[in-house]
């Protein structure tokens, strides 16, 4: 059997994932408790943090809604995976075949359909904005010659996993 018991309880197979037993609780709970970097950052910044800045960097920009929740939940995949840096994650062809579908999965829960290419397009843009701003702010690293356009003003800062948890869910459901 190839599941993991989620925070709310649930016997989830991240293999053969269900749209049905896919929780935002779970995904909001998992990320807040998940450290970016690998646990590199000068302090605990959370992917679910990371997630929240993403969403609002879409609002500055005035991208959609749409867009919006998919920038919330573009690591959610991670909720039933774990978080795996980049540089290995394009090495392991076998990681990227599973998270792939589990998370179009929940996109495809949370926003009814898949992403067109141009949302994929602005929802990893954001993503890799916020990568470089990361670091320059939590290593002091800057990733690239060219610093990308920030439009917002995230909070870099250490947010408590509770904390985090519920405002996710608050943005989570502002923006469904």
């Amino acid at each position: 059997m190839s599941c993991i018991k989620t925070h709310t309880g649930v016997m989830f197979d991240p293999l053969r994932p269900d749209e049905a037993l896919i929780d935002i609780a779970d995904i909001a709970h998992a990320l807040a408790m998940l450290c970016r970097a690998n646990g590199h950052f000068k302090s605990f910044y959370s992917v679910g943090q990371h997630c929240i800045n993403c969403a609002r960097e879409a609002a500055a920009r005035g991208l959609s809604t749409r867009v919006q929740l998919a920038c919330l939940l573009h690591d959610a995949s991670e909720a039933y995976l774990s978080d795996v840096t980049r540089p290995v994650k394009q090495e392991l062809p076998g990681y990227l075949e599973i998270e792939k579908p589990l998370q179009e999965t929940v996109w495809n829960k949370y926003l009814g359909k898949p992403l067109t290419p141009e949302e994929y397009e602005q929802v990893f843009d954001i993503d890799d904005t916020l990568l470089f701003h990361e670091f320059a702010a939590l290593m002091d690293t800057r990733l690239g010659e060219k610093e990308p356009e920030l439009r917002s003003m995230p909070d870099f800062g250490f947010s408590g996993f509770a904390e985090t948890s519920r405002e996710f869910l608050s943005v989570f459901r502002a923006l469904k």
